[in-house]
């Protein structure tokens, strides 16, 4: 069954409440540490950092996607043109989880509404038949698909280790050398033992950085949320040398009686923009596109189901934008290539 994204560790020494009203911090040298270099797929790392610099990446899962007791309902073409139509005004690029169950359909979408980057999800990295759907697409895309991610979460949800992660990645280097490769973990799971052999695997890194999950958050501000997040990966990039693009970070917009709101979502946003200003080392995407209302039952691999998980759109399940999405500043990305 699909997980949604559970409850994360804290990681003690990045909570730094004290930084919360600090100015952002300068801008450092990317430091050297672990990842793959590779010239062969330095062109499309090079149209990754140009995406992370001056694009917008969200989380995407199509509307009509639902997963209940395990049973997956495919998404169709016809609710995937509508998803990305509605999110293209406000962004440009996107991060997807799966390449089947009708994921078949968002490239081609995605290019001709101009979409300037795609990395593509895949669920079961090691299911032979979907890692071949994504990498089959990256092929016929290579104007759009930027990298290829494996799995989410998969080592927080103890469905592999972090050894066969390092060598799947291993083996699709040396099957497809021109695609960046990542891998998608809360944050603290990379400092687990076999971390750095993966990251020594990757291309760029895509953690997923949630505020919401440290046991701080709600007597917290805003502005301490989101400066948790840029100090997560100052830390990762002590560790990392590729690009970091957080791939989840966000506030969800109900229940209201959790504390979440729709005015919450839009102010941490806001602070984070000015906090985590994006360049081509480092950015943040959103997450994510669309409420879910399946999600409210899905399990997660650390406890039972949370309403909230329903609620993180930056638009509601009929596409309708929250306030986070209406205040989003203009794309100022330069066009799409032909």
């Amino acid at each position: 069954m699909r997980s949604a994204p559970p409850l994360r560790a804290t990681l003690l020494g990045l909570l730094c409440p004290l930084l919360a009203t600090a100015a952002p911090p300068p801008a450092v040298p990317e430091p050297q540490a672990a990842c793959y270099v590779s010239d062969t797929a330095a062109s499309q790392l090079a149209r990754l950092r140009e995406a992370l610099g001056s694009g917008r990446f969200v989380a995407y899962e199509p509307t009509s996607l639902r997963v209940v007791n395990g049973q997956v309902s495919a998404a169709d073409a016809a609710s995937i043109g509508a998803d990305l139509a509605a999110l293209r005004p406000k962004f440009d690029s996107l991060i997807t989880y799966d390449s089947v169950h009708g994921a078949q359909a968002i490239p081609a979408i995605a290019a001709q509404l101009k979409f300037r980057a795609l990395i593509i999800g895949v669920w079961n990295p090691f299911d032979a038949a979907e890692l071949d759907a994504a990498i089959d697409a990256a092929r016929r895309y290579p104007q759009l698909v930027v990298g290829l991610l494996l799995g989410n979460e998969l080592l927080f949800g103890h469905r592999t280790d972090a050894s066969h992660l390092a060598g799947l990645a291993a083996q699709l280097h040396a099957r497809a050398p021109q695609l960046p490769l990542s891998v998608s973990e809360p944050f603290h799971v990379y400092s687990e033992p076999g971390g750095a052999a993966l990251l020594r695997q990757l291309d760029f890194l895509l953690p997923n950085v949630h505020p919401v999950f440290q046991p701080w958050f709600h007597g917290a501000s805003t502005a301490t949320a989101a400066q948790f997040v840029v100090n997560v990966v100052a830390d990762l990039g002590q560790r990392f040398c590729g690009p970091i693009l957080v791939k989840e970070t966000g506030v969800p917009t109900a229940p209201a009686a959790g504390g979440f709101s729709e005015a919450g979502q839009a102010s941490f946003y806001s602070e984070l923009r000015q906090r985590f200003p994006a360049t081509r080392a480092r950015a943040f995407g959103y997450f994510s596109a669309f409420d879910a209302p399946w999600r409210a039952q899905d399990v997660t691999p650390v406890g039972p189901a949370h309403p909230e998980e329903a609620h993180w759109g930056l638009y509601d399940a009929a596409r309708r934008p929250k306030p986070a999405a209406r205040e989003l500043p203009g794309l100022t990305s330069p066009p799409f290539p032909p």
